[in-house]
């Protein structure tokens, strides 16, 4: 994986005024093969009973591989999208931060598969996410 250009900084200002800031996600870490940031739980991301919402859980994932896959490619040719997102909510959480971390499971030419796995403050597995990506070229406007 080529490393990016972009820092945790640039990611965090180009959250501002998105579903990211409203959630409160921030990004915490970047390097080689992976992206990782947290979230909070609380009012913002809780449903009717309290727990975390799995859509939440969703968008964080989402955001974090959508994230790691532009890492991967050429900005000036390409961009990414997603095409398909798979969810298993495993424990569910009622306050604190979950971590999620999106890392490689396939880098093609055309499609990219990422896997995210959410963990709570005690490093239990909240939720685990696979996350297909498609690598589309942009078109030429000259």
């Amino acid at each position: 994986m080529k490393p990016t250009e972009a820092n945790l900084d640039q990611l965090n200002n180009m959250s501002k005024n998105t579903m990211m800031e409203h959630l409160g996600i921030e990004f915490t870490e970047m390097g080689e093969g992976y992206v990782c940031a947290k979230m909070p739980v609380d009012h913002r991301t809780h449903q009717p009973f309290g727990i975390l919402h799995g859509g939440a859980s969703v968008v964080l994932a989402e955001t974090l591989g959508s994230v790691a896959a532009h890492t991967t490619i050429d900005f000036e040719k390409q961009f990414c999208v997603g095409q398909e997102i798979n969810a298993n909510h495993i424990k569910s959480i009622r306050s604190g931060y979950v971590f999620g971390k999106a890392t490689p499971i396939h880098i093609g030419k055309r499609s990219q598969v990422w896997e995210i796995r959410i963990t709570s403050e005690n490093d239990e597995l909240v939720c685990i996410t696979r996350l297909t990506m498609a690598v589309l070229d942009k078109k030429n406007n000259s």
